[in-house]
């Protein structure tokens, strides 16, 4: 009795799945398979608040220093002559009488100023914006240690990942501050199989990178061109 009862659980729990045939749907005949889709949700309290890196503009900080510093030089040096009762160099005796002579709708006083005021909105633009665009913040995992991950480095693990996919004959990856664009070429396997498994191992590696700002990921899969 028991033997029967055990014959037909079985029969029950081995029933047929139903199997959906390949010709079933309409067939695709691509060359090429494209996604685009936002960053991967990160867990609560990993996005940090981290800030990004900003530049120490040594370069320009140093030229603006040299600057001011020839230039008042030259003036203390010419106020110092004329105090001891040597006439002034003649090029601000010049640039005085210049100066006094030209009204302001003149040519080289409207270049002047423009050149002036271009100058000054470089260096306001240079001290109000971080720089250091090619170094991506990473999140805190301790209050006193703060990490970067530059850009390069940064694609060169989404190309690394790309090719670890079957299917994936070449991945060129362009990174940016927000978006990560990848395009890859495949020589077998059909082209959605090679996206979908490309979707799921760049998501992984993305949010493996630890990024305070995971970039948004645009993926394109074609087959490579015929020879000749």
């Amino acid at each position: 009795m028991s033997e029967s009862q055990g014959t037909e659980r079985t029969e029950n729990s081995t029933q047929r799945l139903p199997v959906m045939e390949k010709g079933a749907g309409p067939e695709l005949d691509q060359s090429s398979s494209a996604a685009a889709y936002g960053p991967p949700h990160t867990v609560d309290g990993e996005g940090g608040g981290n800030r990004r890196f900003w530049s120490a503009r040594r370069v320009p900080a140093g030229i603006v220093a040299l600057l001011i510093l020839l230039g008042a030089g030259v003036f203390l040096y010419d106020i110092a002559a004329v105090r001891a009762g040597r006439p002034a160099l003649a090029w601000r005796r010049e640039l005085a009488g210049q100066l006094a002579q030209r009204p302001l709708d003149d040519l080289w006083v409207l270049i002047g100023a423009g050149v002036t005021v271009a100058l000054g909105l470089w260096l306001l633009l240079l001290a109000l914006t971080p720089g250091v665009r090619a170094l991506l913040p990473m999140r805190r995992t301790h209050t006193d240690v703060r990490a970067g991950l530059h850009r390069v480095a940064a694609g060169q693990v989404l190309r690394d990942r790309a090719m670890e996919v079957a299917g994936v004959r070449s991945v060129r990856v362009r990174m940016r501050r927000r978006k990560a664009d990848v395009r890859a070429l495949a020589h077998f396997r059909e082209l959605d199989e090679v996206r979908a498994d490309l979707d799921v191992s760049l998501a992984e590696a993305v949010r493996g990178l630890g990024l305070v700002k995971p970039p948004a990921l645009s993926v394109r899969v074609a087959r490579p061109g015929r020879k000749g």
